[in-house]
């Protein structure tokens, strides 16, 4: 099962579709206004988007128009290569995403207690078991709230964890042992081929971790899941009828 669980990038290819940046604005001039309506124009930069990375305003510059979603075959690339960085947002996606950030820290001081509070409903992080994915309190199967701009096909989950995958300090890699415990955790939770009902086949699975940079909530364990054509009945069942945030809030001002 293809998965990745470097801490740091190695050279590789790919995808073409990675850049997703054609004919971007000048960098300084106003960006924060590309791909808004006129009327929501400012002319200064909204507090929400000072100080964000370089790789985040180069993004917001692209034009919506021109965005093309990652494929299965592109997310397979990209995880089996470790070249997680590569995944993006489209531009308003991304807009509404550090909106949306910025006002949890705004009111909760914290994304990790939003998510530890409202999302996970977890009062406590200490582990009820000593041994990693045998106690179902110690996990729990959510959709990325803010997923990707990947292929309607591709579903993208989260499974946020109250117990350690370590990493290897030599080579950055979540320990192999570890390693194990995840892959045979998703294939009885997710696949067909090891008797799960209503699952996907084993080659219709992908799982990463993201290097520690990479993540947006540094303070709970978590890793990601991809599943391909995976049914509404099964993923209500997993995710115990979740829904990802970006759609409950998609009418969220810009």
């Amino acid at each position: 099962m293809p998965h990745s669980v470097h801490s740091t990038p190695p050279q590789a290819r790919t995808p073409d579709t990675n850049c997703n940046i054609e004919e971007p604005i000048p960098l300084g001039q106003k960006y924060w206004n590309n791909n808004l309506p006129e009327h929501l124009w400012t002319e200064t930069c909204p507090e929400f988007l000072i100080g964000i990375s370089s790789k985040n305003v180069g993004i917001l510059s692209g034009r919506e128009e021109n965005w093309h979603n990652f494929s299965w075959e592109d997310c397979k690339l990209l995880v089996t290569s470790n070249t997680i960085d590569k995944f993006q947002r489209p531009p308003l996606a991304l807009r509404r995403y550090i909106r949306y950030m910025y006002g949890l820290r705004q009111h909760y001081g914290s994304v990790m207690t939003f998510i530890q509070k409202e999302r996970l409903g977890w009062r406590s992080l200490e582990p009820t078991s000593t041994v990693p994915f045998v106690d179902p309190s110690d996990y729990k199967i959510l959709y990325n709230d803010w997923p990707y701009g990947i292929d309607g096909v591709v579903v993208h989950l989260v499974v946020w964890v109250k117990f350690d995958l370590p990493n290897d300090p030599d080579t950055g890699e979540v320990k192999p042992e570890y390693a194990s415990l995840v892959t045979e955790f998703i294939n009885r939770t997710f696949c067909s081929d090891f008797g799960v009902q209503d699952g996907v086949p084993e080659d219709d699975v992908l799982w990463f971790k993201n290097w520690d940079n990479l993540k947006s909530v540094k303070a709970l364990e978590h890793f990601h899941v991809m599943l391909r054509e995976a049914s509404q009945e099964f993923l209500n069942r997993i995710t115990n009828n979740d829904r990802p945030m970006a759609e409950l809030v998609a009418e969220m001002p810009m």
